[in-house]
């Protein structure tokens, strides 16, 4: 496929930020407060989610909204499988380029853009005049669960192509994805994925707005995600409640069994995780790219986090926090059963004890390898003969991004430096984004853009989440104008 030379082909897309100015603050913001308003738990937080309806409302908003975006040679459609979430696909030709019947098929080379719509849940501790369903406008900042990750991402991806056409740029032949599984792993997205291979073609370059930035001055490209392995330890001790008194000294307790368990995979006295297999030799190069980082943050890689008065992080040296957040693996608790409030806590001592563990892995480790390593680790010679079950395990590998194309790198420094004022810069992210793994196995030639919103006190998954719609705005521009460089540098779309 070749350019025209046509003026269009050569557009400077000047006009681009406020093209897509206008449609973040009439189109885009309205309808993101009309989204946050949706409770749309992902399926691993709302089982009965068909019928609660609210995903299908979700899904039906924004396709609503994508279909009605006067973009040329766009279809929309929601993809449907059995016992499955849906995914919203559009297709869209290539604009302001000489083609043939042939170049616009499946069979050409495609840019494929990713987000997700499903959300977390509610979380405790928001602000008293904040709520998850509750949309509120605080300067540039959209309070609610999900506008930030990643309700906002069919948004931008359609403006970004809008602006594109409406300022007489050129595009390839693109795709938007966007599923309703994610947070729950994407365990959906593999099977659709399957099903839209002959829409979906070769494709070559990917898109994924559903990451982060280190602060809201640039745009700054996720390099690698972590890996996980989730799932829940068990120690079971006595059939029933004893009274503690009668029974303890005697009978062990098993929260005292769960501790020693632990100590197995993790040091309690600076939190290294132990197992083998969770710990990887970090790449030179990803060393030298977290100095530089470091260099330009400073102590705000950890100054950042709303830590209680008094407190300090683990790690202290600004380099050396980004590698224990991105190349580093590291255990949280994240939730407990058989633990009554302690406003209920009588002088009982517990029947059982368990503990749902969330394990972030380097970017290369296996994690089958890793589960199957905690999984014979935690359930080994027992303490005490205590039952002890490490079980509903799911894991996640994670992703090192490839190297970036000359042309690539030049684009993505180019829109950064004309919509921020500074060049692109890198980071490693410490979360996962199971479909990046997913899709460099499909497409190991591809090309990623992974960035995204998730920028410094926004909080996802957490209380008080937001989207810094000012600097969405800026990051829209920035994906309009790689689209466009993409076709305008002449890679192969053929």
């Amino acid at each position: 496929m070749t350019i025209t030379d046509s003026p269009s082909s050569a557009s400077t897309g000047s006009d681009r930020p406020q093209l897509i100015a206008a449609l973040w603050s009439d189109e885009i913001t309205p309808q993101l407060k009309d989204y946050i308003a949706i409770p749309a738990l992902s399926p691993a937080f709302d089982p009965d989610w068909v019928g609660s309806g609210h995903i299908q409302r979700a899904v039906d908003q924004i396709y609503d909204w994508m279909r009605s975006r006067p973009i040329n040679g766009m279809s929309v459609s929601v993809e449907e499988l059995p016992g499955r979430t849906p995914v919203i696909v559009a297709e869209i030709a290539p604009f302001g380029m000489v083609s043939t019947a042939e170049d616009t098929s499946a069979e050409g080379t495609t840019t494929l853009l990713y987000g997700h719509l499903d959300k977390q849940p509610e979380m405790e501790g928001w602000r008293p005049d904040l709520g998850p369903w509750k949309p509120v406008m605080e300067g540039t900042r959209l309070y609610g669960r999900g506008g930030a990750d990643d309700g906002y991402a069919a948004y931008a991806s359609l403006a970004a192509v809008e602006a594109v056409q409406a300022s007489g740029g050129t595009h390839g032949r693109l795709v938007v994805l966007i599923e309703a599984s994610e947070e729950s792993g994407s365990p959906d997205l593999p099977a659709h994925v399957d099903a839209l291979a002959g829409r979906l073609g070769d494709v070559d370059l990917v898109i994924c707005l559903d990451s982060g930035c280190a602060d809201y001055n640039t745009m700054w490209l996720t390099t690698s995600l972590r890996g996980m392995v989730f799932g829940k330890l068990t120690v079971e001790i006595v059939n029933e409640g004893i009274h503690s008194g009668s029974a303890g000294g005697v009978v062990p307790s098993s929260f005292r069994i769960i501790r020693q368990l632990l100590e197995r995979v993790e040091d309690a006295q600076d939190g290294r995780v132990l197992l083998e297999s969770a710990n990887v030799d970090i790449p030179a190069y990803r060393e030298a790219e977290a100095s530089a980082t470091a260099d330009l943050l400073g102590s705000y890689v950890y100054e950042e986090y709303p830590m209680v008065d008094g407190a300090s992080p683990a790690e202290t040296e600004p380099a050396g926090a980004l590698l224990a957040r991105t190349w580093k693996p590291s255990l949280a608790y994240v939730g407990a059963d058989g633990l009554p409030p302690t406003a209920k806590a009588g002088n009982v001592l517990r029947p059982y004890t368990a503990l749902q563990l969330s394990l972030r892995l380097p970017p290369t480790a296996d994690a089958k390898a890793v589960t199957r390593e905690l999984t014979e680790t935690l359930e080994a010679d027992p303490p005490y003969g205590a039952k002890v079950t490490f079980s509903d395990t799911d894991y996640a590998d994670g992703w090192n991004a490839p190297d970036l194309a000359p042309w690539l790198r030049d684009a993505l420094d180019a829109a950064s430096l004309v919509n921020f004022g500074h060049n692109m810069q890198l980071f490693g992210e410490g979360g996962s984004i199971p479909f990046m793994g997913m899709l460099g196995d499909k497409f190991p030639a591809a090309q990623f853009v992974i960035t995204g919103v998730l920028g410094p006190g926004s909080n996802a998954h957490g209380p008080n989440e937001f989207l810094d719609v000012a600097y969405a705005e800026k990051l829209t521009c920035c994906i309009a104008d790689v689209l466009a460089a993409k076709a305008g540098a002449g890679v192969d779309e053929s």
